[in-house]
């Protein structure tokens, strides 16, 4: 049987729709999400690349210098998210590109090098300064590869020294091109971290990219965590430990020092032989032992032997510098 309903009763019921309150908003801030590129990592992970890298450009100038027997400055310009295509498109043409193994992950890195540094570098290692009196906008030919090769070792070497604190990476060159078009190892819309790295030998400026896929470091997200974390706890003893070791030779400049007044130059040159010059240091008061200028320990001077020697009492408070008089 059909219900019908009064005037008075659908009153109600609107009355009492309009006097639900709406939900107080979510404090919760929105993300924006893309969904063309779903294997995007945070910006957190980001950072975490960009502090490996500036360690691997340390690392890598330290490297070069000592290979080219020359100095090398190595700069960290950019660690960004692109497409792949993106990245290609910012590539001078023609250069010498490496297609990076990942073992074990499955999939590709690149390693870009620039003609302005691949040219020099070439001049230096058959004998040359690096002074080139000539614009090379060529491809690298067969030979000039197989003279890069202890070059391109250097850098996979100290970049896996560099990733190895998050995982272990076997970079490997898998192929050799000169023309970005030509290494289609990715899908187009495929996103990658891009690392811009400048590399100075001598007068001569060329860059270093390299890109990575956003997919593989993603995976490793859990691990840039753990190991990050586990690095930040251990280098407080191991860290610590080797830094004694390292400084354990150093020498030490010591000094008992016996601070007194100030007093005028005209003063001081105006002492002959004979006359007193009264310190106001009490006779009871410890002296000061200064190390490489720095006030240390507290203490008085002893005989020991033929010699005079310092007995420590007491460490000082303070390790401030003391101006002596």
């Amino acid at each position: 049987m059909a219900t019908q309903l009064s005037q008075q009763e659908i009153n109600d019921v609107f009355q009492n729709a309009r006097d639900v309150r709406p939900e107080a908003p979510s404090n919760k801030p929105a993300v924006a999400f893309d969904f063309r590129r779903p294997d995007r990592i945070s910006k957190a992970q980001l950072r975490a690349i960009h502090q490996l890298h500036d360690n691997f450009v340390r690392a890598l100038a330290s490297s070069l210098s000592a290979y080219l027997r020359s100095y090398v400055i190595v700069n960290l310009v950019s660690v960004e998210q692109l497409s792949y295509s993106e990245f290609l498109e910012c590539l001078p043409s023609p250069t010498c590109l490496a297609a990076l193994g990942l073992k074990p992950y499955d999939g590709n890195a690149i390693l870009e090098l620039n003609s302005a540094l691949i040219f020099p570098v070439i001049e230096i290692l058959l004998g040359g300064d690096g002074k080139l009196q000539f614009s090379s906008q060529r491809e690298v030919t067969e030979i000039e590869q197989v003279l890069l090769g202890g070059f391109l070792g250097l850098v996979l070497r100290d970049l896996h020294d560099a990733w190895k604190f998050v995982t272990l990476l076997d970079f490997t060159i898998e192929r050799l091109e000169t023309e970005p078009q030509f290494l289609q190892i990715m899908s187009p819309s495929e996103a990658v971290v891009a690392v811009a790295i400048e590399i100075r030998i001598g007068d001569a400026v060329g860059m270093m990219n390299i890109a990575m896929p956003s997919i593989i470091v993603k995976m490793m997200r859990q691990k840039f965590d753990q190991q990050w974390l586990l690095r930040k706890a251990a280098s407080t003893e191991l860290e610590q430990a080797r830094v004694l070791q390292l400084i354990e030779s150093s020498e030490l400049h010591t000094e008992a020092l016996l601070t007194g007044p100030n007093m005028m130059l005209r003063d001081l040159i105006d002492l002959e032989e004979g006359d007193v010059l009264g310190l106001e240091f009490p006779v009871g008061q410890p002296l000061d032992l200064l190390l490489s200028g720095s006030r240390k320990y507290c203490g008085e001077v002893v005989n020991s032997g033929s010699r005079a020697a310092f007995r420590v009492s007491a460490q000082c408070e303070s390790t401030a510098n003391v101006r002596k008089h």
